[in-house]
């Protein structure tokens, strides 16, 4: 077999070295946090029926028409690789009776799967970590997802430089009037817009206001805003994030052309935003989705949350610092290694990192482990007829290592 035949498919990759260390410090601290807010782990299914992501993404949106990894299972069935994390989720709290737990607070990660042009911190198969509240309508909700992720990425020393920007996309009431007079407005500048604004005001005019092109921007620009078609109850409850976010100490800026484009999200939406990363600058989005489980055949049920791309996430944090073993063992007489053994997995099973070093010219390995940066040394060795073992360490470290390794015999 070639190695041209070997190499890794487009959009995949093999991940190992710093960059593997900084995914799995994202994985580790996302762990830690979510556990500090009490949420929930969930180990979700990779592929669902392909009519789990395709109902609520919508049948014409570029995910579902071009993006999916859908494939015929042996029994006929059209079965999908997840691409995102939400709708899977949904059909679970539908199917499994989650109802009875609500309000739930879930979290999860895991691969994702998109057919899109790779791009910066974005594969076909890509990564992310998600959390979400079901069942939970009051606008807490929302506070305590936006506080876990200011937190998170407090957390993962990437806050410098990142923006938390905020919207509300009002109640169905709201929404729909707000959409009534973008429809009535983008008509009357049709033909200004781009090939891509034009086909969207046909299906989907909020997202119009994602534009990146120059002149839908300037179009964007006079667009009638939100607030002027938010219902006092839609209005109150963005005024209790507000509050909620100024209690809990997240600072945010308000941005009145954020939107999601399905019509079951309403109320809140987010993003947290880096110049760090060129053009795909948000590193963590989300909304509240109060219409997604009724799309999929459930109750009425309430619900918000968030996801963010461990690959962007670990290219902001960059190279961890390294971390070196607690203490080495070195074997200088490969006749005393069953004892280096013994003691490593002594010291392991005390809660300090272990390296055993017993590979390489003898003599050398000592001087080896010093140069590692080793925070201690446990050396074995045989000098004028006896078995020794000898500690570099300092303090109270000194003091633990010589106890543990007490009751060794060298004999």
């Amino acid at each position: 077999m070639s190695q041209n035949t070997l190499k890794a498919i487009r959009g995949t990759q093999d991940i190992f070295g710093p960059e593997a260390e900084a995914f799995a410090f994202v994985v580790e601290t996302f762990e830690r946090v979510r556990k500090l807010y009490r949420f929930r782990r969930a180990e979700m299914p990779v592929f669902e029926k392909t009519e789990v992501f395709a109902r609520p993404l919508g049948e014409t949106t570029d995910v579902v028409s071009k993006e999916m990894y859908s494939f015929e299972d042996r029994g006929g069935e059209s079965l999908t690789l997840r691409p995102e994390f939400t709708a899977g989720i949904a059909r679970a709290f539908i199917t499994n009776g989650w109802q009875q737990h609500a309000p739930l607070k879930l979290a999860t990660h895991g691969p994702l799967f998109r057919y899109e042009r790779p791009q910066k911190g974005r594969y076909r198969q890509f990564h992310q970590i998600n959390a979400e509240v079901l069942g939970a309508g009051e606008p807490q909700a929302d506070v305590e997802l936006l506080a876990m992720a200011d937190q998170l990425l407090k957390e993962l020393g990437i806050d410098d430089g990142v923006t938390l920007q905020l919207n509300t996309l009002g109640d169905p009431e709201s929404r729909d009037a707000w959409r009534g007079a973008l429809v009535e407005y983008f008509e009357g500048h049709r033909g200004q817009l781009s090939e891509d604004s034009q086909t969207r005001l046909d299906v989907n005019p909020l997202r119009i206001l994602d534009s990146k092109n120059p002149g839908d921007q300037a179009i964007v620009a006079d667009a009638p805003p939100i607030d002027d078609f938010l219902t006092d109850e839609a209005r109150d409850f963005f005024r209790q994030v507000e509050a909620g976010l100024k209690a809990a100490g997240v600072e945010y800026v308000r941005n009145p052309r954020l939107v999601r484009g399905f019509d079951y999200y309403r109320h809140t939406a987010f993003e947290f935003v880096t110049d760090r990363l060129g053009a795909q600058g948000t590193v963590l989005g989300g909304g509240r989705y109060d219409g997604l489980i009724e799309t999929l055949g459930g109750l009425h049920t309430p619900s918000v949350g968030w996801a963010a791309g461990i690959e962007r996430l670990a290219m902001l944090v960059g190279e961890p610092a390294q971390s070196h073993a607690d203490v080495m063992v070195v074997v200088e007489n490969d006749v005393l290694l069953p004892k280096a053994i013994e003691a490593a997995q002594l010291l392991r099973r005390e809660g300090l990192s272990t390296e055993l070093m017993a590979s390489g010219s003898a003599r050398k390995r000592y001087d080896k482990a010093v140069k590692s940066g080793a925070v201690s040394i446990v050396a074995f060795d045989v000098r004028d007829g006896a078995n020794q073992m000898r500690f570099k360490a300092d303090g109270s470290l000194l003091e633990r290592l010589q106890d543990l390794t007490r009751t060794l015999s060298l004999d």
